[in-house]
């Protein structure tokens, strides 16, 4: 899969953008600031950047332009904001920018830019593509690096049945529940967070915070699952 380096100010927006990557395969560095990012640019050569425009130091605009000036802007660049205007988005873009993704960033989005980044031959910039408006999601969910939990971690019954305590409270009861059906099925498709996502009918972001919410080990990594 790709190497792909995500520079951003906000800890949340990393973390979140390395889960979802990550869990796609792809190896994936983390800047905080434009100082990061060149280092990282130069040692790692990634195949495609998403790019903060608004940070403290170097905004993501004036990097961009400092790479393409340099001729170093030889992989895709999608350029990220929650504040950006139209005008900046279109400066990006004639820059080099191939796309521009506006926060916060569904899961959808996301992958569909990536995807058609890591198909396209870099240095062209491509037209804009604004999204529309639309349901949003929060932005600043920080999860764990590593996601996958296969064994169940609540007491079995008789015939491997999850057995619950029902003298508790409805909520430690509920919460109980919930995090048996989602280990099983984990476990049940073999530690995909897709698959999982799908069959349960939430969207990934929802389902990392939801499975972090109710304390599943994510520590285990993918080796089960793949």
């Amino acid at each position: 899969m790709a190497n792909i380096l995500v520079v951003d100010d906000e800890l949340g927006i990393r973390d979140l953008l390395f889960e979802i990557l990550n869990d796609e395969g792809h190896s994936v560095d983390l800047a905080e600031n434009a100082a990061q990012a060149r280092a990282l640019r130069n040692a790692q050569r990634p195949d495609l950047i998403l790019l903060d425009i608004w940070m403290p130091d170097t905004d993501g605009v004036t990097l961009l332009k400092e790479w393409s000036s340099a001729g170093l802007l030889n992989m895709p660049v999608i350029m990220m904001s929650g504040h950006a205007t139209i005008d900046t988005a279109v400066e990006a873009t004639r820059i080099g920018a191939m796309a521009f993704l506006e926060k916060p960033i569904t899961l959808q989005k996301l992958l569909k830019a990536v995807e058609l980044g890591l198909n396209k031959t870099p240095a062209k910039p491509a037209p804009m593509r604004m999204p529309l408006p639309g349901p949003q999601e929060p932005s600043g969910a920080v999860v764990a690096p590593h996601v996958v939990a296969v064994e169940p971690l609540l007491p079995v019954g008789p015939q491997g049945v999850q057995s619950f305590e029902l003298d508790a409270p409805l909520r430690e009861a509920r919460d109980g529940f919930e995090k048996a059906y989602f280990e099983f099925h984990l476990a049940k498709e073999g530690g995909s967070m897709t698959r999982v996502a799908e069959k349960t009918g939430l969207e990934r972001t929802h389902l990392y915070r939801k499975l972090k919410q109710l304390g599943v080990d994510l520590s285990r990594g993918k080796r089960n699952g793949h």
